[in-house]
């Protein structure tokens, strides 16, 4: 789950504690990698570490730290093998943090770094006294602090790829502290069309760095429940929103109609800012269109950015998962082909927010 700061945040509005497990180091084979995590609360679990007998026995850990106000973090390490009935053989440190409902302010904190469009990292640090100290560190302020060995630790998750590993154990003063990269939130994705495939959609870019933006002129199709990541927007004339996607946004367009199709991929085209645009549908239904963009006088290097037929090849399927799926995939190629292209690292200046 990386985007777990805004689910946190929300569900620290509706609860007084959560306990968030981290997959802080791994050697060997795991189920999952350094940085995914579960919030844990006296019911409801988000997020996973790979399930099996790890993540019930890190949730039984996280139950018993809610019924033990003074135990703000622990540090555990298991060894996948006989004893937890797991034969990945590798090793894990999990990372267990108590987060209280009057930490919220922090919290946004965080969220604000993390829509700022730049890398930050969050340092986590037990305190003798059986506290927590937060340190966020944040390009674009000034000063430095903190010992060498810290500053190292941060600048090499700042300067890292972005694919690489999102934490790291740091030890300062003998004592384990967590150190994460908090990344810019997901891409924008303005997606058109709340019918079978776009409900598909919505389900399978859960757990994908996508901020989702969710159109449809009709409010009855949306689902009630929505992932935190999914904004759903009812209007009645949805080629009108295209102007206020941001730059840089993908589209996907799959609405009921052919002609809000066309309105809706005549105004993404005439934009020149959009990273990736694509149009559900048959070659048939392409090649209806592009004469059509020509009729409407849009360069034809325009209209060459917009992809139709959507979805990876080799997937025939006509059921709305499958189409799901392979519009996913696709979805990822050009994210990360864009993102390796275009990776530039910062040089890290820091601002510190601390929390007891």
């Amino acid at each position: 789950m990386k985007a777990w700061l805004p689910v946190l945040h929300q569900r620290l509005g509706e609860e007084d504690a959560v306990i968030r497990v981290t997959v802080a180091t791994v050697r060997g084979s795991a189920p999952r990698e350094p940085g995914a995590c579960m919030l844990i609360g006296t019911g409801r679990i988000d997020g996973t570490i790979g399930g099996g007998h790890l993540e019930l026995k890190a949730t039984e850990i996280a139950r018993q730290m809610l019924a033990q106000p003074d135990c703000p973090s622990r540090l555990d390490r298991f060894a996948l093998g006989a004893t937890l009935g797991q034969c990945c053989g590798g090793a894990v440190n999990l990372w267990f943090e108590r987060f209280h409902a009057n930490q919220c302010g922090f919290l946004q904190e965080a969220l604000t770094v993390a829509r700022a469009g730049a890398p930050a990292v969050l340092l986590t640090r037990p305190q003798a006294d059986g506290g927590i100290q937060r340190t966020l560190h944040a390009p674009g302020a000034d000063g430095r602090s903190g010992a060498p060995i810290v500053a190292a630790a941060i600048d090499a998750l700042l300067h890292a790829p972005a694919d690489a590993a999102r934490v790291s154990l740091v030890n300062i003063d003998q004592q384990e502290a967590l150190i994460e990269r908090i990344d810019p939130e997901g891409l924008p994705l303005w997606l058109f069309g709340a019918g079978h495939v776009g409900k598909a959609l919505v389900s399978v870019l859960a757990e994908l760095p996508f901020n989702v933006t969710w159109i449809d002129s009709r409010s009855e199709e949306f689902p009630r429940a929505l992932p935190a990541h999914v904004n759903a927007l009812t209007v009645a004339d949805p080629a009108a929103l295209v102007r206020e996607a941001p730059a840089a946004a993908y589209f996907i367009v799959m609405t009921h109609s052919h002609d809000l199709d066309f309105a809706i991929c005549r105004e993404i085209l005439r934009r020149d800012d959009f990273a990736w645009a694509g149009l559900i549908g048959s070659e048939t239904k392409a090649a209806c269109f592009n004469l059509r963009f020509g009729r409407e006088q849009i360069p034809p290097e325009s209209v060459a950015r917009l992809v139709s037929p959507i979805g990876i090849d080799g997937i025939d399927s006509k059921l709305p998962g499958a189409i799901a799926v392979s519009i996913a995939a696709q979805l990822l190629q050009v994210a990360q082909a864009a993102q390796q292209s275009c990776y530039i690292p910062v040089t890290p200046r820091h601002r510190e927010v601390q929390t007891a």
